[in-house]
Formats: C-alpha cells, structure tokens, sequence
C-alpha cells in the first residue's frame, strides 16, 4: 500500500491529487508543521533523512522529491497522464516536469525568504536594514524574473488548455503547486490565463477528493 507522508500546506498536496487522479489506493499519514518556524517536524526524518516532504513509502521503497514520486505513481498506473512517447506532447510534458521545481519554485521561494527579511528573529535594530535589502531584490531582481516566467506560462495557455497540450496530464499538477503559491500571492491578476487554470484544477473532483484527505490547504505564498 503507497503511503503518503503529508506535510499541511505544502507540496505533497500534488501527490495526494495525483492519486486521487490516478485511483491508485494509499494511505495518509499528517505531520503539522512547527508553530514558530513554520518548518516540517523532525519526525519526518524518521522516513527520510533530509525530513522534507512530500514522501512517500510502498512497501521497501521509499521515495521523496514531487517530480521522482511522480513518476513513479505514473508507472504504477501504467503510464496514466503521460502523453505517449510518440506524440508532440510528450516533450512538453517532460519539460514542464522539470520546469516547475527547476526553475519556477527557486524564484518563489526566494521572494518569500525575503520578503521575511526585516521581521521577527532578525534583531529589532536590523530589521530596518533587513527589509530595505528585501525589498531592493525584489525589485531589481525577483519581481522583474517571476514576471517574465509568469508571462511566458500565460502565453503557453493560449496554445492549448493544458501545459502538454490539448489533455490534461500530471504535468498541469506538477505546475498547479508553484501557480497557486503565486495565486496565493496575488502574483496573477495581471494573468488571465494562469488564474483560470488554478481555478479550474481545483475545481476538479479528484482534487477535492485530495482535499477531504489531506486537510486544509492554504499558500500566502510559496510556503
């Protein structure tokens, strides 16, 4: 039986939509994060060293990173949500499975770790400093990139309403995780297209489904 070791508001939500998708049984086993640091609890090192989630557990496997565990659950469901290898797809399908933590997520996160510049444990007489540094990068650095990649994923969805093409595929929830972060954000106003595929993703039954199993799920940000 596939267990899927779920941290609250975070990645592994995908992988509990997937299956959900996918009708593959399985497990959940909830881990809360830290009331202060808002980090994964260190239980979960006792199924993977590094304690991050998502993971996920089937029999003597143990697999951890979304894009590896996806994968995976594809393989189990004999290639389910995958484009054929033959189609013009595929490539497509490939890319965005990569894209989405590759290059995406690093720039979400680094907007959000900055954006915590300036508060709370920074010392009170640096945070001044702390929040000029943050806002400076923001605006020379993070906000102009995550503008360029959010224009470019706009633009792909007006070729086709999924980010392989024409069908929907575990690509589009590969992407659903950093597109809600910047949706949660208020990074999408300025994208129709972006805001109408995480409106229709989550209005899918399988990802209610993932809900109702899984538990609140919220993203100010890339949390």
């Amino acid at each position: 039986m596939i267990t899927v070791h779920h941290l609250e508001h975070s990645r592994s939500q995908r992988i509990l939509w997937l299956l959900e998708e996918l009708q593959l049984p399985y497990e959940v086993v909830r881990y809360a994060r830290d009331a202060k640091t808002l980090l994964a609890p260190a239980s979960l090192k006792r199924v993977h060293p590094l304690g991050k989630s998502p993971v996920i557990t089937d029999g003597e496997h143990t697999i951890a990173e979304t894009g590896a565990i996806i994968e995976y659950l594809i393989a189990q469901a004999d290639g389910a949500l995958r484009p054929a290898p033959t189609s013009e797809a595929h490539w497509r399908y490939v890319y965005y499975l990569h894209y989405a933590e590759g290059s995406l997520m690093p720039l979400l996160v680094m907007k959000l770790v900055f954006s915590r510049l300036g508060q709370a444990p920074m010392p009170l007489p640096l945070r001044p400093l702390g929040r000029l540094i943050a806002n400076g990068v923001g605006r020379q650095y993070l906000n102009p990139n995550i503008a360029e990649h959010l224009t470019f994923l706009d633009a792909e969805l007006s070729r086709h309403p999924w980010f392989a093409g024409p069908d929907f595929s575990a690509a589009d929830v590969m992407m659903s995780f950093p597109l809600q972060a910047a949706a949660g954000a208020g990074g999408l106003a300025d994208y129709p297209r972006l805001a109408a595929f995480v409106s229709r993703i989550e209005a899918r039954p399988a990802y209610e489904r993932a809900l109702e199993r899984g538990g609140p799920f919220h993203l100010p940000g890339a949390s």
